[in-house]
């Protein structure tokens, strides 16, 4: 029996960038459909769901906030990545809130849009192809697995474990995750968190790196409900408690 092939949905209304993610898309093998606003996409979902959606956020009829609204209200593990303006940091927030495992900002590299739809379909089981040189931050070691007290964090796999309990996390969180744990209470400021998380992003702020930390830790809290192990250093950034090893 042929192995299915994942369907990915790019939904933005602008024609040009929907075909351009298309064609690139279905080169690296996978099946794409594309529509141009939200309420033609809902419409096909209820249908059918794709694998993954690669959702604008500004569109006509239906906008990408509302799709993934949908999307999540009736399946918790299709990814969803936006594609956001620098203008959008708001938007952009929000949507992380509503369930999206990671975003690009406008303009991106189409390899990195690949990279990091490898990584979420890898997640999920879907792709086991390794993650193009410019996915993870430079000098960054993709096969690394990170031991920090309590924490593991496999780099091979994008998987975390809280004490042996497993705990989903998305790309970025991952990495923003991954850039604190490997250096115990060395303080890390938000530049050097989205460097490494984004390293192919020009534009980025400061409320998008509070928002994913707001995010590890409620995860990091429902595998154990006092967790404290990300700690805020006011004026300076977040740092890892040294010896946090998560036993109470």
């Amino acid at each position: 029996m042929a192995e299915r092939i994942p369907l990915i949905a790019v939904v933005d209304d602008e024609a040009h960038l929907r075909e351009t993610l298309s064609v690139a898309l279905r080169k690296e093998g996978w099946r794409v459909q594309s529509f141009p606003d939200g309420r033609e996409a809902w419409d096909a979902f209820t249908r059918c769901l794709p694998d993954l959606a690669v959702l604008d956020i500004l569109m006509p009829r239906m906008d990408g906030l509302e799709l993934c609204r949908r999307i999540r209200a009736v399946s918790a593990s299709v990814p969803v990545l936006f594609l956001t303006s620098k203008d959008e940091e708001f938007d952009r927030v929000l949507g992380l809130e509503l369930g999206a495992d990671d975003y690009l900002c406008k303009p991106f590299s189409l390899r990195e849009l690949t990279a990091r739809i490898r990584v979420l379909f890898r997640r999920t089981a879907w792709d086991g192809g390794e993650i193009p040189p410019d996915g993870p931050a430079a000098g960054d070691d993709p096969s690394e697995t990170v031991q920090a007290g309590g924490l593991t964090l496999d780099g091979a796999r994008f998987r975390a474990e809280w004490n042996g309990t497993a705990v989903k996390l998305t790309v970025t969180e991952f990495r923003i995750l991954r850039c604190l744990a490997r250096r115990p209470g060395v303080v890390k400021d938000r530049d050097a968190l989205l460097a490494e998380a984004f390293p192919q992003d020009a534009y980025m702020g400061d409320r998008s790196v509070d928002c994913h930390i707001k995010r590890i830790r409620r995860k990091l809290g429902g595998a154990d409900s006092g967790f404290d192990g990300i700690e805020t250093v006011y004026g300076l950034g977040y740092r890892w408690r040294d010896g946090n090893r998560g036993e109470g």
